[in-house]
């Protein structure tokens, strides 16, 4: 059960209402995280529009939700894991050994991959990365804007895990639990 109470529609502040309208147009469901955000319409803002700019990212859908596979088993967060399970088997079309793969920072791509470790040395190292990580993923064919495209998408993945591991967040996807929960 949530810690954080999660607004029903009536119950939503009228800043948040418009924004939620615009995800449930395009989704066709509003995810309980972002009625969790609805609280503060700021988090709310902040979080729609760092994920919107993603969207235009050089690095594509499959492996941000790969990326957001992984940080979310290293930060133990049930809420991202079971989300991100589904966007990546029904958006990105990810195969289930990719997704289970992902969640180790693991690919049968080496390209892949050495994105997958770039980003888990971001999460587990808070971003202080070492030259030799760097030159890995220039190796692996990623210029600089991807680089930083990979860390902006771990840190939005952070930020979605913390809140969900503070707040409890009922989950409203197929459920998946961490490894080492």
């Amino acid at each position: 059960m949530s810690r954080i109470t999660i607004p029903t529609t009536e119950n939503t502040l009228e800043a948040a209402k418009p924004m939620l309208d615009a995800v449930q147009k395009q989704l066709g469901m509003v995810p309980n995280l972002m009625k969790l955000l609805g609280q503060s319409p700021a988090a709310l803002e902040a979080y729609l529009s760092l994920n919107g700019a993603l969207a235009k990212a050089s690095i594509n859908v499959a492996l941000r939700e790969r990326i957001a596979l992984a940080v979310a088993e290293y930060n133990a967060c049930d809420y991202c894991l079971s989300a991100h399970d589904y966007l990546g088997r029904n958006v990105a079309r990810i195969s289930d050994a990719e997704i289970a793969a992902a969640r180790d920072a693991r690919s049968e791509d080496a390209r892949t991959e050495a994105a997958l470790k770039f980003a888990m040395r971001v999460a587990q190292s808070r971003g202080q990365v070492s030259d030799a990580d760097l030159a890995s993923l220039g190796l692996a064919g990623f210029d600089q804007a991807a680089v930083l495209e990979i860390v902006v998408t771990v840190a939005l993945n952070v930020l979605t895990n913390y809140v969900n591991n503070v707040a409890h967040t009922d989950i409203d996807f197929p459920v998946v639990h961490a490894k080492a929960a």
